[in-house]
């Protein structure tokens, strides 16, 4: 084996490295009455040194073309990196609690250990290492999700998002075992020049689709979600809601456009029911949610319908909006979590809609920063979210058929009806009164640092047309 391989995977490599550094450095600080502020400076540090490996790596293969990169997927990486590095600092609140603050470093190292099965995911060149990076993934996000063992929610969510995991792997790996007994391998590249069209084939392909809904949160594939955030500490969800999503939403559609590209007139149609069922749906059942985790749950559905929009092109343009998406959606919804968690944290663990009330009164900071990204979620301008929905819109109506058009028509229509339900949390937060509202608190700088980035990203996204030109030029 040609060992010298391994600098072809520059940001695996480097990932890893932290990973081993922050393993050794939690083992060597135990008993360190600083052990939480050490390991945190240190953790924080590395991954903010991480996007530079992500920013150099170049469009390169290793070993024998399992593992294929190129300049769309570093900067994917380096959007998900920048993500995970925002939620780490969100977290100290939760994590300085008493009953927290002795597993902050596992934490880290699960948190890490997803990521990297991220990065081998989207850097996947054959169906087996794409499994084992999803693996490698989820197996610590479920860890995550019941990382408050104790509490009865957490337990539940993990144990209902363990068994649809397994489920959904399950499902994927029969899809994947249809698409290698028609083709006879599992490289991407050869699979693409020997698949056609047969029964097998189709049902390789819907197996194999409905695994990914699974992670993405696609209906119908979405019965876990709302479940899994309300139980899982704030954090996690915020992790899950954006990294998990944004990882696998473009894993699937470089698999789809790549690999499946001879079997474009199925998976198109299947999309087109896939993302208007999402956005519908999730829009119908948001309005209904009384707590906010819930909420931002059938939230997120919705989101991941939008993003799925942009696969619809099926070009260069489609890769660019979807990872512009996911760069505004990683720093909107992020806020909004950040938000949460700090409110959380300093109001005795509320999260429900009506603990809102009159928040404006009595912190009108966090409800001022809270309006903005919930505004960019909504897609009202001149926030980032507006470009990033205008660009996945351009990028379906690229495709030409009618069908596109009338998939985009819905998803504007849609786009109103999430405006209502994301101004139904400003009202609470300005205009309904309560008695017994929110205490004023201050927030601690890491909550501030992080709302401060996250804030700076939706205004500055949509303003600084390079953001988006410089992603347009590693998609084409």
């Amino acid at each position: 084996m040609d060992y010298s391989q391994f600098f072809n995977m520059l940001p695996e490599a480097t990932l890893m490295a932290v990973l081993v550094i922050v393993f050794i450095a939690d083992f060597a600080l135990h008993g360190n009455g600083k052990k939480n502020t050490v390991l945190y400076t240190i953790t924080g540090t590395l991954m903010f040194a991480q996007a530079v490996p992500c920013l150099l790596a170049d469009a390169t293969t290793a070993f024998g073309g399992l593992y294929v990169t190129s300049n769309s997927v570093n900067v994917m990486k380096l959007i998900l990196t920048a993500g995970t590095l925002i939620v780490m600092i969100m977290a100290q609140p939760w994590l300085n609690r008493d009953d927290v603050k002795n597993k902050a470093g596992e934490f880290y190292m699960l948190v890490v250990s997803t990521l990297l099965g991220m990065y081998m995911m989207m850097s996947s060149g054959h169906f087996l290492m794409f499994f084992l990076g999803l693996e490698m993934a989820s197996v610590p996000m479920a860890c995550l999700v019941a990382f408050d063992k104790m509490k009865k929610n957490s337990a539940e969510s993990a144990a209902k998002f363990i068994l649809t995991a397994t489920f959904s792997s399950g499902v994927m790996l029969y899809g994947i075992s249809f698409i290698y007994g028609a083709v006879g391998t599992l490289y991407f590249d050869d699979v693409t020049t020997r698949l056609s069209t047969s029964s097998l084939t189709i049902m390789g392909l819907v197996f194999f689709f409905s695994g990914l809904g699974f992670k993405i949160s696609l209906v119908p594939f979405h019965f876990w979600t709302a479940d899994t955030y309300q139980g899982a500490p704030t954090a996690v969800t915020g992790y899950l809601s954006v990294i998990s999503k944004g990882a696998a939403s473009f894993t699937l559609m470089v698999i789809l456009m790549k690999v499946f590209a001879p079997m474009i007139e199925y998976w198109e149609y299947l999309l087109y029911i896939v993302i208007v069922l999402s956005i519908t749906i999730a829009n119908l059942f948001a309005i209904r949610q009384k707590e906010l985790k819930r909420f931002m749950a059938f939230s997120s559905i919705s989101q991941a319908g939008y993003i799925m929009l942009a696969v619809i092109g099926n070009s260069a343009t489609g890769v660019a909006a979807l990872t512009y998406y996911v760069l505004v959606y990683v720093v909107a919804n992020m806020s909004v979590f950040t938000v949460i968690n700090a409110v959380e944290q300093n109001c005795g663990g509320t999260t429900r809609m009506d603990s809102y009330n009159g928040l404006y009164k009595t912190n009108p900071k966090l409800a001022f920063l809270m309006t903005l990204a919930l505004f960019s979620l909504a897609g009202i301008p001149p926030f980032a979210g507006m470009f990033s929905k205008f660009f996945v819109f351009m990028a379906a109506a690229e495709q030409g058929s009618f069908l596109a058009y009338f998939v985009v028509f819905i998803a504007l229509i849609n786009t109103v009806v999430s405006l209502y339900y994301y101004l139904l949390i400003v009202k609470a937060m300005y205009i309904n009164n309560d008695e017994s509202s929110l205490p004023a608190f201050r927030s601690d700088c890491n909550t501030r640092l992080a709302l401060a980035l996250c804030t700076a990203g939706i205004v500055a996204f949509g303003v600084f047309s390079c953001i988006y030109e410089w992603i347009a030029a590693a998609a084409h």
